[in-house]
């Protein structure tokens, strides 16, 4: 058996970091949003919103970070490890804002696959905005469609996570996977 990598996607505030800590709680392995890290650390170079300014480096930067813990987790033989997005979120997020990317972006999502997918849609009555989140819940929603489209050319078989309380949505989640 190898490991077994477990998404857990959706736009801009669906909860997603909030699961990922509730597991992370509860002993299971997770990797998590890497986007905010580099948001921050352009922010220290001086540029506000890196996914504005130059969206190109800011998703091959992603890109980057995303292909190293598909690769880190593979150190966790026999295990779940559970991923805060995975490869094709990038893609989308360049889909929605309309920019091209190289053949390589492609290529990493078919080159690196997961086990399961669960989406997370956009709930309004918990979106807030933040330093390192720009888009207003309209946006969300339309991120969503596009991650939906991205994950499913693909060939994944989305498993939408209901609106409830974190820990019933850990809970639906666990359930699903037979943990």
């Amino acid at each position: 058996m190898s490991t077994k990598k477990i998404v857990i996607t959706g736009g801009p505030g669906t909860g997603k970091s909030t699961l990922i800590n509730n597991l992370i709680e509860k002993g299971h392995i997770c990797l998590e949003e890497i986007s905010r890290q580099v948001t921050l650390d352009a922010q220290k170079q001086g540029i506000d919103q890196l996914f504005l300014t130059n969206p190109l480096l800011f998703s091959e930067l992603l890109l980057k970070g995303r292909q190293k813990q598909y690769i880190d987790a593979n150190i966790y033989k026999n295990q779940t490890v559970f991923f805060d997005r995975g490869i094709p979120d990038v893609l989308a997020y360049m889909d929605y804002i309309g920019d091209a990317y190289p053949k390589n972006f492609v290529q990493a999502c078919k080159n690196s696959t997961y086990n399961s997918v669960f989406i997370l849609k956009p709930w309004e009555a918990i979106y807030k905005s933040d330093n390192e989140r720009y888009e207003n819940f309209e946006q969300a929603l339309k991120i969503h469609d596009h991650l939906v489209n991205t994950y499913q050319n693909y060939n994944y078989e989305l498993i939408d996570v209901p609106f409830d309380t974190v820990e019933n949505r850990t809970n639906f989640i666990l359930k699903t996977l037979n943990m």
